[in-house]
């Protein structure tokens, strides 16, 4: 099991405001790299082409309401995987965080470890920059 988690993000946004953003993965689009492309996507799913790489689905399975929402692979991709994404108040602001675990082959994962923590990382600062 690979598990990945990049920093938190201070988001200048409420808390109530950044769940609402994330929880509807029509809006995660905006957060991705422009290797990213093949985008479709409903309020509880997306799918996508990294390019170059794989084709990616994924879909809502859980949401808390304003605090975390969990993320499973649908069929589409090289292995399995769950993102979390957890969204922490912090005064008139709020704290993001991501968190990805990710079934992912021995062999394979000294190959894919790095480019994911990059992508995963990417997402929770784009993030930051788009309430900013």
């Amino acid at each position: 099991m690979l598990t990945i988690e990049p920093a938190q993000e201070v988001i200048p946004a409420s808390q109530k405001e950044v769940y609402a953003f994330l929880s509807d993965m029509n809006n995660l689009q905006q957060l991705m790299p422009e290797q990213v492309v093949n985008w479709k996507s409903d309020a509880d799913a997306c799918s996508y082409t990294i390019k170059g790489m794989a084709d990616i689905s994924m879909r809502v399975v859980q949401r808390e309401p304003e605090s975390k929402i969990f993320i499973k692979s649908d069929g589409k991709g090289p292995f399995p995987f769950s993102l979390t994404f957890d969204v922490i108040p912090e005064g008139g602001s709020s704290k993001a965080s991501l968190k990805f675990e990710g079934d992912v082959p021995m062999m394979l994962s000294f190959m894919v470890e790095k480019p994911l923590k990059n992508f995963f990382g990417l997402l929770v600062s784009n993030l930051a920059k788009k309430f900013s």
